[in-house]
Formats: C-alpha cells, sequence, structure tokens
C-alpha cells in the first residue's frame, strides 16, 4: 500500500515537471500556472479583487491567468476595458460556453448566449417590448409608485424602531419587475417570493464560487456528486417558478392584446409557429423572465443597500440630500423621474451608490468571437475575457476621491452634476445591462421618496460600521440594522 502510494506520489511530481502550460504568441503576460491547476491557488476564490489588483499592478492592464488548462484575459482601468467592450464591441461580446453557467442556463435566455443571431434577436425583442411597456415612460413611473407605497406602508411600521433593509428591498425591486413581466406582484413575505430569491442567491453563490470554479475548471469531475450540483437543483426550482407562472398567466391574456412583457412574448409565438428555425419557444421565454428579473432586481436592491448604509454612517450627506428634495417638491404629491434635473446632489448620491457598490465588480464574463489583438496583445479566438468594472470604478486619475464615498465624484466646480465617463457599473456595449434603464428609474424615485417620508439613523448599539462587502457575481454590503424616524414635515405620498 505504502509503495503504491509512494509510486502515485512520484507520478504525480513527473506530471509537474513535464506538463506545462503554453502560451499562445504575443499572448498577454501573467504569473506562472501551475500543470492542471493553472493559477487557480493563486487567487482568493472567496474574494478575488485584491488579488487582481496586485496582479495588475506587476503584468499591466492587460494580463492572463490560467483556470486549469483555460487562458483567461482580465482587463484592468478604463483604457484596456473601453477598447475590448466598445471599440472591438464584436470581438469581444462572447460568452464562454462549457462553463457551469452557460450548462444550467443550456443556452437559452439572453445574458450568458453567445454573441450571434439567435442573442441579437431575443435581446432587440426584449428591449423593444420593454419600451412599448413603459421603460423610460410614464406608465413605467406609475408601476414604480405604486409599489413605493407599499414600501413606504411597510417603512412606516417600523418609525421608532429599527429594521434590516436586505430583504425589503430586494422584494421591492423584485415586484417592480414582475409587474412589467406578468403585471402581478407579490406580498412581502410571500413564501413563493421568499424561495424563488433564496434559489436565485443561492445557485449564483455557488457558480461564483470555489465550487464552481473546479466544474470550470476540472471537466473530469463533473459527474460526481459535489456541491457544485447544489447550483443545478436550486436553478431548476428558479426555472419551474417561472413556467408555473406562465402556465397560470395564459388563461388571462388575450391575444393580440398585449398588457405586459409575458402577454408579448406569447403573441410572437404564436406569429413564429409556422417557422422551424425561430428562436422564440416556451422555454426560451422563461429564461428570458429569468434574466430579466435578476438584471432588474439585484442591482437595484444591492445598491439601495449600499446607499443606505453609507447616507446612514453620513448624516451631513442625508440631510443635504433631504434639504434638495424638500425645495424640489414642494407642493408636489409625489417624486416625478424628471425631477432629477432639480437634484444634483441627490443625483450625485445615487450615482456614487453605484460607483462605490460595484455590484457586479467582473461583469458577466465574456470570450472572443475571434482572434483579436487588445493593446498589442494577441488574443485568440474563445479565450475568456473578464472586464475588471471594480478597477474602472475606482481608478486613479478617472475620479476625485477613487477610494472613499463622496458625491463630489458626480459634480462639477458649480455643483452642477456630472457623469464621467469611466462611470461603468452597468458594464459597456452590445452586453451592457438590460436592466439599466429601469434601475435608474427605481433607484431615484425609491430613495427620493424614502428620503422625504423618513430619517435613518444608525444604531448607538451596533458597534463601528463595516463597510466591507460580500463578493460573488454580484458584490452585496454585509447585513446592517437602520433605525426610522419619521421626518415632521413628511406625510405618505399620494399617488
Amino acid at each position: 500500500m505504502l509503495g503504491s502510494l509512494v509510486l502515485v506520489w512520484i507520478f504525480i511530481c513527473l506530471l509537474f515537471l513535464f506538463i506545462k502550460i503554453q502560451r499562445p504568441k504575443n499572448f498577454p503576460p501573467g504569473p506562472r500556472p501551475v500543470p492542471i491547476f493553472g493559477n487557480v491557488f493563486q487567487l482568493n476564490i472567496s474574494n478575488p479583487l485584491k488579488d487582481f489588483e496586485r496582479i495588475a499592478e506587476r503584468y499591466g492592464n492587460v494580463y492572463s491567468l490560467y483556470f486549469g488548462g483555460r487562458p483567461a484575459v482580465i482587463l484592468t482601468g478604463f483604457k484596456a476595458v473601453k477598447e475590448a467592450l466598445v471599440t472591438k464591441a464584436a470581438d469581444f461580446s462572447g460568452r464562454p460556453q462549457n462553463v457551469l453557467v452557460s450548462h444550467i442556463t443550456e443556452g437559452k435566455g439572453i445574458a450568458f448566449v453567445d454573441y450571434g443571431p439567435y442573442w441579437k434577436e431575443q435581446r432587440r425583442f426584449a428591449l423593444m417590448s420593454l419600451r412599448n411597456f413603459g421603460l423610460g415612460k410614464q406608465s413605467m413611473e406609475d408601476r414604480i409608485l405604486g409599489e413605493i407605497q407599499h414600501l413606504v406602508v411597510c417603512m412606516d411600521k417600523s418609525v421608532g424602531g429599527f429594521m434590516n433593509p436586505d430583504t425589503l428591498f430586494h422584494e421591492a425591486a423584485s415586484n417592480i419587475i414582475y409587474l412589467v413581466l406578468f403585471g402581478i406582484r407579490y406580498e412581502y413575505g410571500d413564501e413563493t417570493l421568499k424561495q424563488y430569491v433564496t434559489s436565485f442567491v443561492e445557485s449564483t453563490k455557488i457558480a461564483n464560487g470555489f465550487w464552481g470554479m473546479i466544474y470550470d475548471t476540472f471537466p473530469a469531475l463533473r459527474g460526481l456528486p459535489l456541491p457544485f450540483r447544489k447550483a443545478i437543483t436550486h436553478f431548476d426550482i428558479v426555472k419551474n417558478i417561472n413556467a408555473n407562472m406562465v402556465s397560470k398567466h395564459k388563461p388571462s391574456r388575450v391575444p393580440g392584446e398585449p398588457k405586459n412583457f409575458v402577454d408579448c412574448y406569447l403573441d410572437e409565438l404564436e406569429k413564429q409557429k409556422e417557422n422551424d428555425g425561430s428562436s422564440f419557444t416556451e422555454g426560451q421565454l422563461v429564461r428570458t423572465i429569468m434574466d430579466l428579473h435578476a438584471a432588474g432586481t439585484d442591482t437595484t436592491s444591492n445598491t439601495l443597500r449600499t446607499a443606505f448604509l453609507y447616507l446612514i454612517t453620513h448624516p451631513d450627506i442625508q440631510e443635504k440630500c433631504q434639504r434638495e428634495i424638500d425645495e424640489a417638491l414642494k407642493g408636489k404629491a409625489h417624486a416625478s423621474f424628471e425631477d432629477r434635473h432639480d437634484m444634483p446632489y441627490t443625483q450625485a448620491v445615487i450615482h456614487e451608490s453605484l460607483r462605490i457598490a460595484k455590484t457586479v465588480p467582473l461583469s458577466v464574463p465574456h470570450c472572443t468571437t475571434r482572434d483579436t489583438e487588445l493593446m498589442g496583445y494577441s488574443i485568440p479566438k474563445d479565450t475568456l475575457v473578464f472586464p475588471n468594472l471594480a478597477s474602472v470604478l475606482s481608478e486613479e486619475g478617472q475620479w476625485k476621491f477613487p477610494h472613499e464615498f463622496n458625491p463630489d465624484n458626480f459634480l462639477n466646480d458649480h455643483g452642477q452634476f456630472e457623469k464621467p465617463e469611466a462611470f461603468l457599473p452597468f458594464s459597456a456595449g452590445p452586453r451592457v445591462c438590460l436592466g439599466e434603464g429601469l434601475a435608474r428609474m427605481e433607484l431615484f424615485l425609491i430613495l427620493v421618496t424614502l428620503l422625504r417620508c423618513f430619517q435613518f439613523f444608525w444604531p448607538e448599539d451596533a458597534g463601528e460600521p463595516d463597510f466591507t462587502p460580500v463578493f460573488g457575481i454580484t458584490i452585496t454590503p454585509k447585513p446592517y440594522r437602520m433605525g426610522i424616524r419619521k421626518r415632521k414635515t413628511a406625510s405618505l405620498p399620494e399617488l
């Protein structure tokens, strides 16, 4: 037995000596990969952002890492990210296949589908339908304001006490996108909504964590009953919830008279049913709903949690926002999205919250669609590409105060709102987040309404605030409590 173990150990050592990962010619530099494992053990998988910064300092803003035997290119800073995602968008807009996320989504949806005619058709239809059902229009504003009423009533019950905003913000954002998709909302605390959120969070946590890395790096292990299989189980739960919602929705629709996104998609299915090559299927509809729900929920809820964490720990900033809001909305029953033009400081606070939150720090992984070049390096087709958006959002030289929460990052010398070109929390180019327009409107209307009604504060018994984020596909603040007082001049918004 001992002799066999020694032989295995010798074999492994020889393997490491003789197997060498060869970099393609003129490929971006990077730390030397270990045979079989690549650079996996040189990264803190629970949060690799600091490691990415360290490696960029040594190898430059375009460098390479290996995940197992698979090469990946990491883009750091605004110049590299812009050249790839905007200037050479067609070359860098692919999505990696043969990884856990692509297997879970089964090549359907929009977010993780590879670049090509199928993706273009589905994304174009989704954007057109969202615009038809109010994105950027009064009807969308009315949906958001209607949900905000429920949010305000819920928060009003906590006046004089404390609450954890995590679940509440997530459920409010979730309801808004459900109103767009299905024309329905759930009561806060609903079991279906809680199960949906829990399963979605768990599947993304696994896909972006250690076991997701193992699945992507070592294909031979995929058949084993390891924790990455839980991601598939959780994803199936979410998929089944949405499939059931579509089935229950069908009897209520009037063909040709769409009232929401699902109606519109089902009408398109009817038109395309004789077209054998159509990309429109009921399975595709379910995956698209999941993508739109994620795009319309996570960024908004996590940014709101970040915004209120900083507002309750910077009461001077909160007070300045409230003064501006009171002045701009004097005599108005409720806020309108157009009011943002009269609130430069509040706009700056919202954008600074998006910047500091870095909600999707590495974007969704990209992949090269053909052999290409970037900043003097040659990058072969099908190379995995990670745009480090977090590095852009805190890059020296792009921001006045890159490493601290300061609304002056978005204000010029005259106190007017200005958005720097390096503001890319939703990514850039053809793959920019589908939910960006909705998120901007939600963030403004929710934050303005809540600050108009309530004062929020850090509990005296909570100790020092911890601003260290929790890393994942989306970054979230650590859970915290906030105190709520009703403002003397406030009344519940009228709609």
